[in-house]
């Protein structure tokens, strides 16, 4: 069979891209290291709840195109992203807001909160911060830094603020309302039954072999009687791993995922999203699962979400787009310019993190440059 894209990475740009140029009678092969579609997205039934296996995926756009794409493939519940932090024996809600002021220093009104974090960045008496630390200090002040920012930042990037780069935190918002939507975009919301059924009905018929690599694919396809032609590749994966790593490796930050099943519990933390800023406590937050459907019934789904170093062969997840790894990732660019007939997409083809709108918008955008040619 002749195919005129092959898809490598079956998470959703790729999903995106390839349901976009089918309707303009293009057609695609799909292949995946995983053994499942929907890459990081992927959701799976357990025990009735919708378990997000790779992480809190939350749905929020303030592109409309984008908001009605997706609602024409699943229903959207009303969920809005309103997660609570814990710091020794204290509740803070996030993000940081009147609510988290009051709770912290029992001011009431915004000015007091105002003044407040003004007080703390001016005994401070940072100019020029020099490194994450000052950074944070500089923009919310002692209290909110050492209790929500210092401890959940340093398990993240898995080092001492006082040793990470001022430019990671160029803003904090604070936000000087009693409203804990961590989100400000008009859309908000979850699909119901999860995520994997929209990248399903995206692919629709488009063949597809899971759980092999781009690697594993070119050898068996040149090893095969009858191989897959194609006549360009959309590529998500790793820019770098695409070129065989010829000028290094780009760095970063990898996830670990601790699920468990609790029975005889109906109701674990009362919030879908948990975070724990302390750094001696090894994650760094907690997902009960069945609140993003406002699910009831017996038992209960949670997962322990670590931060952990990188090395090649683990999953990435955040790109570290510090100077180094942007100057190496640029070299990488003008090699993926150079492919005639490579596209790249995605956060790992762009080395860029993406919000899933972003995704979807980035993915329309470039299959309607394809349409158009």
């Amino acid at each position: 069979m002749r195919y005129d894209y092959l898809v490598v990475g079956a998470g959703l740009f790729g999903a995106v891209f390839a349901a976009e140029v089918k309707k303009a009678g293009k057609t695609c092969y799909v292949i995946d290291k995983r053994e499942h579609i929907a890459g990081n997205i992927y959701t799976e039934k357990q025990n009735g709840i919708s378990v997000h296996k790779y992480g809190a995926h939350i749905f929020h756009t303030s592109d409309k195109q984008v908001w009605d794409y997706v609602n024409a493939l699943a229903e959207f519940n009303h969920y809005v992203n309103s997660p609570v932090a814990v710091y020794k024996d204290e509740i803070y809600n996030m993000p940081f807001n009147m609510n988290t002021f009051s709770r912290m220093w029992g001011v009431k009104t915004p000015q007091e909160a105002k003044d407040k974090i003004a007080e703390q960045i001016e005994k401070a008496g940072i100019k020029e911060p020099a490194n994450l630390e000052q950074q944070a200090i500089s923009l919310v002040g002692t209290d909110v830094y050492q209790k929500l920012v210092k401890g959940y930042t340093e398990k993240q990037w898995g080092r001492d603020c006082k040793d990470l780069p001022a430019f990671i935190i160029r803003r904090l918002p604070l936000r000087f309302v009693y409203d804990n939507n961590y989100f400000n975009d008009r859309y908000q919301g979850i699909p119901v039954g999860g995520y994997t059924q929209i990248v399903e009905k995206l692919f629709g018929d488009s063949p597809m072999q899971l759980g092999i690599s781009f690697k594993e694919f070119l050898a068996q396809n040149e090893a095969a009687k009858e191989p897959i032609v194609y006549d360009k590749i959309l590529y998500t994966g790793m820019i770098d791993e695409y070129f065989d790593y010829c000028y290094g490796e780009l760095a970063y930050r990898s996830l670990r995922f601790e699920s468990e099943y609790l029975a005889q519990v109906d109701n674990y933390q009362g919030n879908a999203v948990v975070n724990y800023t302390e750094r001696e406590i090894p994650y760094t937050r907690i997902i009960e699962h069945k609140h993003f459907e406002f699910g009831t019934g017996e038992g209960t789904v949670i997962t322990r979400e670590y931060p952990a170093e990188w090395k090649k062969g683990d999953e990435p997840y955040y790109p570290i787009n510090d100077e180094a790894n942007s100057s190496l990732y640029e070299k990488y660019a003008l090699l993926a310019k150079e492919q005639t007939n490579v596209l790249f997409g995605g956060r790992l083809g762009q080395y860029k993190y993406y919000d899933m709108d972003k995704v979807i918008r980035a993915a329309l955008d470039m299959a309607a440059q394809e349409i158009e040619r």
